[in-house]
């Protein structure tokens, strides 16, 4: 996606400082990223890992190849030869300015020569540093070509009435989904949970940069329009397999013995007072299978999480023993 500003995000974190002699490691160091927006430069949506270098250590006569291996294995995943790269290129320069660059240098202390790795949101990466600073912005040059990460095979897609929740519990339920790795996250539109709030989806949406941010996701989740239930349906008939959360049906664990080894399909949850039994029934025609998850009665949140967390771990044993 091509865009006249380009934006972007800020992943910092000190794998190595020297400091009075002593070299400490990344044990308990943090990471932070930030929105990078108002450059000077048209290009795409990318994001950025930031690490200190020594301070006897210079980024201009370092070797990309050589010194920042180990960097490169600490933060990269497997990469895709075959995916097109994003319209970054070497020796490619980028201004920072704005409430981004006082970010950088007064929260994050990043100065000239610290080495950053950009991606777009989508896989994209490619290594650089900060050429440059002055009162106005900070110039990013990208030190080699970009590389492209495919896409994650793990694919389930959130579908979920949180319309009725307040106090903070809908933020809590798209951060935490984005962590755990859902692709998607649709607001689902219920008999008994209507409509929701535009504002409360643009905040939704700052939900999900900072949790990327916070977890350091290759590959953005996405945040779906609120969807009515009759536009779901079509949905759950062309996906392979979809799970929807019933009061005392089958556990969710014999369900995923009986189904294969499926790793992408639809997660489906009810709102506050559940789905109407009318909504069950057509859920279970179209083709979604109904899954218990345990004798307890869990809020919305709680439930989500539940059967998002059990297909994700499940997705990820059957790859490794099939591999």
């Amino acid at each position: 996606m091509q865009i006249a500003k380009g934006h972007f995000y800020l992943f910092w974190s000190k794998i190595l400082v020297q400091r009075q002699g002593v070299l400490r490691s990344r044990k308990g160091l943090k990471r932070k990223r930030i929105l990078f927006s108002n450059t000077t430069k048209p290009i795409q949506l990318v994001s950025v890992y930031a690490v200190c270098v020594s301070e006897d250590e210079s980024v201009a006569n370092a070797n990309p190849s050589t010194d920042t291996t180990s960097f490169r294995r600490a933060l990269e995943p497997p990469v895709s030869q075959d995916l097109e790269p994003p319209s970054i290129l070497i020796g490619s320069i980028v201004r920072v300015q704005g409430d981004e660059f006082w970010h950088m240098t007064k929260v994050l202390r990043l100065s000239i020569n610290d080495r950053v790795e950009l991606f777009n949101g989508k896989g994209g990466l490619i290594q650089g540093c900060i050429q440059s600073a002055d009162r106005t912005g900070i110039d990013f040059v990208a030190l080699e070509d970009p590389k492209l990460v495919p896409t994650q095979t793990t694919c389930w897609h959130v579908f979920v009435a949180f319309g009725t929740l307040k106090g903070g519990r809908a933020d809590w339920l798209v951060e935490k989904c984005t962590e755990l790795g859902a692709s998607s996250v649709t607001p689902l539109l219920t008999e008994r949970s209507p409509s929701i709030s535009e504002n409360r989806v643009d905040r939704l949406q700052r939900v999900v940069l900072a949790a990327t941010k916070q977890c350091q996701r290759l590959h953005e989740m996405i945040l779906n329009p609120p969807m009515k239930f009759d536009g779901l349906l079509p949905r759950i008939a062309e996906s392979k397999v979809s799970f929807v959360a019933v009061a005392e049906a089958t556990p969710v664990v014999s369900a995923l013995t009986s189904s294969g080894n499926d790793s992408s399909g639809l997660i489906i949850v009810g709102p506050e007072g559940d789905f109407t039994e009318k909504e069950v029934n057509m859920m279970m025609e179209a083709g979604a299978k109904a899954v218990g998850l345990g004798p307890l009665r869990l809020r919305v949140e709680t439930a989500t999480m539940a059967l998002l967390s059990t297909l994700m771990l499940w997705s990820d044993s059957q790859q490794t023993s099939s591999s």
